[in-house]
């Protein structure tokens, strides 16, 4: 029979990258301080990476050693185990869109859950809570161009939704411009006012 330490290393191993692994889910196998101590002893050799509190997941093997998982598989785990909405920050968003050159050297997510950092190795992610306005077209290419118009701001959001409406599938421009009521007023007019034309 396995030990503590072995059965919590063979579940880390049987997820996928970036699975979440909490010590709750081995109460069962041993006392809270016996399956805490089997995590800090896992994280302390290097077999595990602490997230955040109560929270682990496993290194990736490759062919130079061990990595951290990326931080979007660690991210959508803990959304999905959270049944939180999360997704990349607007300058993110600016950058896929074509909208900006500027690639962002940090790792921000906004969430519909709490503001919070977590670790990953040696990277810090940053997940910060944002209202629903922001996150209410999800993933999709017209959530996306929310969230890029709220980073890129008023000042310079004509410009960008005129290359939006270029480049923006036209069911996605659709949505986008149908969310209107839901988004603040500088944003809903000035979709509005690029609708307008024609």
């Amino acid at each position: 029979m396995n030990t503590l330490p072995e059965s919590i290393l063979l579940h880390a191993q049987s997820l996928v990258e970036g699975g979440i692994l909490a010590p709750k889910e081995f109460l069962h196998m041993g006392s809270r301080a016996a399956v805490d101590q089997a995590f800090s002893r896992l994280a302390k050799e290097g077999k595990l990476l602490r997230v955040a509190r109560g929270t682990y997941v496993a290194p990736v093997a490759g062919r130079h050693g061990t990595r951290a998982p990326t931080p979007d598989k660690v991210v959508k785990a803990m959304a999905e185990q959270n049944g939180e909405m999360v997704t990349p920050h607007g300058a993110n968003a600016a950058n896929l869109l074509g909208l900006t050159k500027q690639v962002p050297t940090s790792s921000v997510y906004l969430t519909s859950g709490r503001t919070r950092k977590l670790k990953l190795g040696h990277a810090e992610i940053s997940m910060k809570h944002a209202p629903h306005w922001m996150l209410a077209l999800g993933s999709s290419p017209a959530g996306a161009a929310v969230r890029a118009l709220a980073w890129i701001g008023p000042t310079h959001a004509g410009k960008a939704l005129t290359a939006l409406r270029r480049t923006l599938p036209s069911s996605e421009w659709h949505a986008l411009t149908t969310t209107r009521a839901m988004l603040p007023s500088w944003m809903a007019q000035a979709i509005g006012r690029e609708s307008a034309r024609g």
